[in-house]
C-alpha cells in the first residue's frame, strides 16, 4: 500500500490510476485541483456544530439536493447547499476528467462535511472513525460496487492524520471466516434467505423503512463491525500512517483500504458508488474476493464461484 502522488493538474498526459486505486493505494494531490472558494471555506469553518452519536458529519444528499445534520434556519441551510451543491459539481468534473471508465458508470452519493477535530472524539464504538474499518453504508447498499470518496483538507492549519492497513484482500482472507461470511453466504443462498429478501424488497416498495440487502452487503456491514470491536486486529494489524496537510485532496476506495482517522479537522468528501464493469480488475474487487472464499455467490442471480487455490489456504 501506498501514497500515488500527482503533482501537477491537469495531467500533461492521460494516466490510467484505476489499478493503482483499486489495488489498495491512495492517490494524493498536494493542491487540491478543483476550486472551492476561500469564503465557502471560512463559512464552513466557522459553522456551529455540535456533533453526536446521531449524526457524525453535516451532509449533503445531492440528488435530493438536501442538507441534514445539522439545525439551523432556512437561510443557513441554504447557504450551506449552495456552498455543497458547487463543491459536489467541481469534483465530479475534476474526477470525471481523472477517471473517465468509471465516470461512465457511476453512482454519485453524498457529500459531506467533518467540523470536529478527530483526536479524542467520542462515538460509540460502531461510529468510531479513529479505528481500523472498511466502509459499508447501512442506508446505502452497493450491491457489489465499490465506494469511492473523495476528501479535501480545508482546515487552516491542521493535518489531517490517517492509518491504514493490508487491503481488503489481505484482511479479508484472515478474517472474513471468522466475521460469519460462510453463514452468511449460506442463508442468503438458501430458500428461506432468497423469501426473507424479498419479503423486504416488498415493504421497502410500500414505503416502510427497511432497507433490502444482498448477501454481499450484510456482510460487508458486519465486517465493519467486526473489525472496529477486534481488539487483536486493531492492536497487531499491519499499520501505515499518512498525512494530508491544509489544502490537499486524495481519492481512496474506502471498503478496499482498511482505514482510520487519527487526527484532524475540517474535511470535505464526495462518494462515488463505482460499477464493478468499470473496473480495470474486477475479479479483485471485495465481492469477487469474498466469493473465492466462501465459494458461494453473494449477490443474486450470479453463478456459483469456485474457491481459488489462495483464498482456500487462508
Amino acid at each position: 500500500m501506498s501514497l500515488v502522488t500527482v503533482e501537477h493538474w491537469p495531467l500533461p498526459q492521460r494516466v490510467d490510476y484505476r489499478p493503482q486505486l483499486e489495488g489498495g493505494n491512495i492517490l494524493f494531490f498536494p493542491a487540491t485541483p478543483f476550486p472551492l472558494s476561500d469564503q465557502s471555506k471560512e463559512f464552513l469553518r466557522n459553522l456551529s456544530f455540535a456533533g453526536g452519536a446521531i449524526h457524525k458529519n453535516i451532509a449533503y444528499r445531492t440528488s435530493l439536493d438536501r442538507i441534514t445534520g445539522i439545525d439551523g434556519d432556512v437561510s443557513l441551510k441554504s447557504q450551506l447547499r449552495d456552498i455543497f451543491r458547487d463543491y459536489s459539481r467541481s469534483v465530479v468534473r475534476f474526477t470525471a476528467e481523472l477517471l473517465p471508465q468509471y465516470a461512465r458508470d457511476w453512482t454519485l452519493d453524498y457529500a459531506s462535511f467533518r467540523p470536529l477535530e478527530e483526536k479524542g472524539r467520542g462515538l460509540p464504538t460502531n461510529k468510531r472513525n479513529d479505528l481500523i474499518h472498511t466502509d459499508a453504508f447501512p442506508s446505502r447498499p452497493t450491491n457489489g460496487a465499490l465506494i469511492l470518496r473523495v476528501f479535501t483538507n480545508i482546515s487552516p492549519a491542521k493535518t489531517r492524520i490517517w492509518i491504514t492497513s493490508d487491503p481488503f484482500r489481505a484482511v479479508a482472507g484472515r478474517f472474513a471466516r471468522d466475521a460469519g461470511l460462510d453463514h452468511i453466504a449460506t442463508v442468503g443462498s438458501s430458500t428461506a434467505g432468497q423469501i426473507l429478501n424479498q419479503s423486504v424488497r416488498l415493504l421497502n416498495t410500500l414505503g416502510l423503512p427497511v432497507v433490502p440487502r444482498s448477501p454481499y452487503d450484510r456482510f460487508m456491514l458486519r465486517f465493519h463491525d467486526y473489525l472496529k470491536h477486534n481488539a487483536d486486529f486493531q492492536a497487531n494489524c499491519t499499520k501505515h500512517r499518512f498525512e494530508f496537510p491544509p489544502g490537499s485532496t486524495w481519492l481512496v476506495f474506502t471498503d478496499v483500504v482498511p482505514h482510520s482517522v487519527q487526527a484532524g479537522q475540517h474535511a470535505l468528501e464526495q462518494t462515488f458508488i463505482v460499477a464493478r464493469r468499470s473496473l480495470a480488475n474486477p475479479h479483485d474487487s471485495p465481492l469477487s474476493i469474498l466469493e473465492q472464499i466462501c465459494a458461494k455467490p453473494l449477490l443474486p442471480g450470479r453463478s456459483q464461484p469456485a474457491a481459488t487455490a489462495t483464498t482456500a489456504q487462508q
